[in-house]
């Protein structure tokens, strides 16, 4: 029985400057870790077809489907803030694009199948870890809400890979709406190649925002749109706690999804200075500087269309400065409706933004847990008897005190219900995400080949707002209080 991906591939069609064709490498002895047979379904693949020995073949590289065109995209980036002109897809291999079952075009692309063009002397290979890292936090992200890229497989190769030591290789089969980067633009925009800028605007246009094709400047509607989303995507990632950890340039999605979970992690106490990435030693990529970094981000895209907003470069660079002053307040206006839902308010009112940085400043200062605060004041909000169980969040529970007595006259100028007022919170406050602690022993399990901590963990956070009694050991606090957590980009 073949498999049938019924590729249309887009991005293979623009020519040989965007992409260099590449054949993923074979490996010695695939086997197949775990198949998403609900993303499959999504993307209108029959997994029964894909859950065999063929399906393995293709998820490890060693077999292209009917239709697959194997590419490694071009692009550059800002790493750190630092330039660099060629990057590219060093380790992964887009093999074609689907048209899922609800009309959107998706990239199915392999990570960790073996060298490229772009590989800069690496093995193109990846480890056991950072793919069911990437797998269990994407699919997590999903889960929660969040635009983020899928894990359609994971499967290991039977081959070590070498990094400081000798690793089990293991290969994650990616969806994405697409794999164009901010850092896609800088590629040719750095190369004075406007004409390669205008044609990948074109299909980002044509891809991700049609309605900008219809403007008077279709790419000054192209930067409006792709900001609007990475303000929205950014304000949804700190109402969830989580931390990227390395947003480089060539890591931001121009689809505004989630890409690419190297040093990502989550908070547990609340501390918007955290940072978890281990070569981020500045705090470049800290919790509270991620708005401020995707601007700047987009900054750099908007460097690399301003021959296209307007000939005359002054008034271009006008035109791309009105369109990134907009970001803040779109930030702001998703952050604050975000955290508003999160304490239970429905009607906006002026004094909600002090509540709400009150209690965040209350937070920091007293160690609370970040997921839990935010999840009991579901209880809280519906009855005073809940208040135990979260003033014990705080080092020093009076602290809960003087707030919660403001938030409570706040909420009585409210039209819910006290019950309806905790369904909706509850809708917005994960009982349980994918805490740093919990992956790690997911992972360790899995390196020694017990795949049941992996799996059991996929299956809780699958329902994240949901209470589930078979997992209230993921619900609680961690075991020992997080001081120095390190995660690291898995190359």
């Amino acid at each position: 029985m073949t498999v049938d991906f019924d590729f249309d591939n887009s991005y293979a069609r623009l020519d040989a400057t965007f992409h260099r064709p590449t054949v993923p490498s074979p490996v010695a002895a695939p086997h197949l870790l775990k198949l998403n047979r609900r993303l499959a379904a999504e993307l209108g693949l029959d997994a029964d077809q894909l859950d065999n020995a063929e399906g393995v073949e293709i998820f490890a590289g060693n077999r292209l489907p009917t239709g697959a065109e194997p590419i490694a995209a071009a692009y550059a980036g800002h790493q750190f803030g630092n330039f660099v002109p060629q990057l590219g897809d060093g380790r992964a291999i887009l093999i074609g694009e689907v048209v899922d079952r609800e009309g959107r075009r998706r990239d199915i692309q392999l990570k960790g199948a073996g060298p490229t063009l772009f590989s800069r002397n690496g093995d193109g290979r990846a480890a056991l870890g950072p793919v069911l890292r990437e797998y269990l936090v994407s699919e997590a992200m999903a889960a929660l809400g969040i635009p983020t890229t899928r894990a359609l497989a994971a499967v290991s190769t039977g081959e070590p890979v070498y990094r400081e030591t000798a690793l089990p290789g293991a290969v994650l089969t990616r969806v994405a709406s697409s794999h164009i980067r901010i850092g896609t633009f800088q590629f040719f925009a750095a190369r004075g190649d406007d004409a390669a800028v205008r044609k990948l605007a074109d299909h980002v246009i044509d891809r991700h925002y049609p309605e900008a094709a219809g403007a008077a400047n279709p790419y000054r509607a192209l930067l409006q749109g792709v900001c609007a989303r990475q303000a929205e995507l950014v304000a949804r990632w700190m109402q969830i706690g989580f931390v990227h950890g390395v947003m480089n340039t060539d890591n931001m999605s121009i689809a505004g999804e989630t890409i690419d979970y190297g040093p990502c992690a989550f908070l547990d106490a609340y501390d918007p200075a955290t940072v978890f990435s281990s070569i981020d030693r500045n705090g470049r990529y800290a919790y509270a500087n991620q708005a401020r970094i995707a601007h700047w981000n987009l900054a750099r895209l908007a460097e690399c269309l301003l021959p296209h907003l307007d000939p005359d470069e002054n008034k271009a660079i006008e035109a791309a400065q009105d369109v990134l002053s907009g970001f803040a307040d779109a930030f702001n206006t998703a952050y604050l409706d975000g955290f508003r839902a999160k304490i239970g308010l429905q009607t906006p009112q002026a004094e909600d933004a002090t509540l709400i940085e009150e209690l965040l400043g209350r937070m920091a200062q007293q160690n609370a847990d970040f997921t839990l605060t935010f999840r009991s004041l579901g209880k809280a909000a519906e009855s005073g008897e809940a208040d135990g169980a979260l003033r014990g969040l705080f080092a020093d529970p009076t602290a809960y005190d003087g707030w919660a007595v403001r938030w409570r006259q706040r909420l009585a100028a409210e039209p819910r219900k006290p019950g309806e007022r905790r369904v909706a919170m509850d809708a917005v406050n994960p009982a349980i995400i994918p805490r740093n602690h919990l992956v790690e022993e997911a992972l360790a399990a899995a390196m020694t080949g017990d795949l049941a901590p992996f799996e059991r963990l996929n299956i809780a956070l699958a329902t994240p707002f949901e209470d589930q009694a078979e997992f209230t050991d993921y619900a609680g606090l961690p075991p020992v209080p997080e001081t120095a957590y390190r995660t690291f980009c898995g190359t």
